[in-house]
């Protein structure tokens, strides 16, 4: 599999696709003027606290406070207060390797034993505002690099349960213990296994100096205040996935090109070379034809091999995704394995739109009905291998003996479509618009009101449709009603005027219905 990485600059944000062979899986979007903000580290100031939810608000500095419950804030909460207090309190800065930890926080507390409302507290956002919520926080914070993961307030080393040798396991373990410092913890990541002893050193060692940086910045400033900026969603992706399955990087902007070529060389100087800079006059995602496949993102009918199809709805409890054969049974003979080839085509487009849509929440599948437990199984099978590589915590669950497919997973990041869809005007949502003959007697009692009010004349300003039904014949409808109350009756035909919509103006453009 071979995977690629296109990014599109304009001057408001930066569209980041990752395709496999060729493939679109993900798009992530950056804007520019707010840039990344999961991981980034905040001082806020607590504004309520709500005992009923065992949480509470916290002011970052957001449009919308940011919620953070009790088991958010950590086992080793008290300590990191601690450090907090010193800083802000202009009492002696108290050092994260000189300390003594303080007891950890029990799990069945109450937050209002911990924070009180105008306090200050260190917190890490875990989730982008979304929708009408406001960002969620985390006081259990965590600094993550290429090769590990620095928890502060901690004295143990885990290893990512990919790595599966116990020799490579034993070497990470002994070269984090001797350069941790006291009181801090990591956890290593996947990459690490084919990592240099020194680059697993130096990332640990740059951490802890972010760290240090971090919290001397809390005692310069008030609150709110952003104390450690993540970077960005470009370097991030690149940090979190570069590997040898990559092809190459493709940028269309040179400064970004500059930027992304440098820390590629940083943390895999090999790699560099894959970054590349398009200069091409056509759109950087039309050349990769990413462009057509974004397009799909929107749309509510997915096609699949050989006339199936999906149909892919969105609603406030959840996401419903049904799964059709479309004219396939009426070729095949054998329903169940017909059936069976249906599902499986469509666990793989549903694996891949879960991931480029990002939805999240509650998804719900309806395949098509399968007798047999093994074909049942089957597809079970195939969708936990096929969501393997999905990064967002899911669960999966067995079909039901309804043929449903229960799926739940992380939401991170507003679903796409959500932000580019809104209710019909016209049908209300409903997918239908009043009778044609409704309308004409809408019309006319309207035109009988101006004309007992001794208007004269009306224009009526109407899609064209509905002018080419009023002016159809030689004894026309707006002929009759011209005759029949006495007043001038011009017709003006709009296509932005909404199909059954009717505007009724004076010679100066004014409406009448005032």
């Amino acid at each position: 599999m071979q995977r690629e990485l296109i990014i599109n600059v304009n001057p408001t944000e930066v569209s980041i696709a990752l395709c496999e062979d060729k493939v679109l899986v993900e798009l992530n979007k950056e804007q520019c003027q707010t840039g990344f903000s999961v991981g980034d580290i905040y001082v806020g100031k607590v504004r309520k606290i709500m005992p009923g939810l065992n949480a509470a608000f916290v002011n970052i500095g957001h449009e919308k406070d940011a919620f953070i419950h009790y088991l958010d804030l950590g086992a080793n909460f008290n300590s990191l207060r601690r450090v907090v207090d010193s800083h802000t309190q202009q009492k002696r800065p108290v050092r994260v390797e000189s300390m003594k930890l303080e007891e950890p926080l029990e799990k069945e507390g109450r937050i209002g034993d911990y924070l009180q409302q105008g306090q200050l507290v260190m917190v890490q956002i875990a989730k982008e505002a979304i929708s009408t919520k406001g960002p969620r926080l985390t006081a259990d914070i965590s600094l993550a690099g290429r090769n590990v993961v620095l928890v502060p307030f901690s004295s143990k080393v885990f290893v990512s349960t990919k790595i599966r040798s116990n020799a490579a396991k034993k070497r990470l373990r002994k070269v984090a213990q001797d350069v941790l410092p006291q009181n801090f913890g990591v956890i290593i990541r996947t990459a690490a296994a084919d990592a240099e002893d020194i680059d697993i050193m130096q990332d640990i060692l740059s951490l802890v100096e972010r760290w240090n940086s971090a919290i001397a910045a809390l005692g310069k400033g008030d609150a709110p205040a952003l104390l450690m900026s993540e970077m960005s969603r470009v370097n991030t992706i690149i940090r979190d996935s570069l590997n040898d399955t990559f092809s190459q990087i493709t940028v269309d902007n040179e400064p970004l090109y500059n930027e992304i070529k440098s820390y590629v060389h940083a943390i895999k100087p090999e790699m560099d070379k894959l970054v590349k800079l398009y200069t091409g006059k056509v759109p950087i995602f039309d050349n990769f034809d990413v462009a057509k496949q974004i397009k799909s993102l929107f749309a509510k009918y997915v096609s699949l091999r050989r006339g199936a199809y999906l149909i892919i709805e969105h609603t406030e409890a959840m996401h419903v995704i049904d799964v059709n054969s479309g004219n396939r049974t009426k070729a095949e003979v054998d329903q169940e394995q017909t059936a069976l080839e249906v599902n499986l085509a469509a666990a793989a487009e549903i694996a891949r739109q879960l991931r480029l849509r990002d939805m999240g929440g509650i998804v719900i599948i309806d395949f098509i009905d399968m007798r047999k437990a093994p074909s049942r199984q089957l597809l079970y099978e195939e969708m936990q291998k096929l969501m393997a590589t999905d990064k967002a915590k899911h669960t999966i669950l067995p079909l039901t003996k309804f043929g449903l497919m229960q799926i739940t997973r992380q939401r991170v990041r507003p679903i796409a479509v959500a932000e580019t869809s809104d209710v019909c005007p016209t049908c209300f949502g409903t997918g239908k618009v009043g009778p044609t003959i409704l309308l004409e007697e809408k019309i006319e009692g309207q035109i009988q009101l101006l004309a007992e009010r001794g208007c004269k004349y009306v224009n009526l300003k109407v899609s064209p449709y509905v002018a080419a039904y009023l002016s159809e014949g030689l004894w026309s409808r707006r002929m009759r009603w011209i005759c029949k109350y006495k007043l001038r009756i011009a017709l003006t035909s709009d296509q932005s005027i909404g199909m059954i919509d009717v505007s009724y103006l004076d010679k100066e453009g004014k409406s009448l219905l005032m």
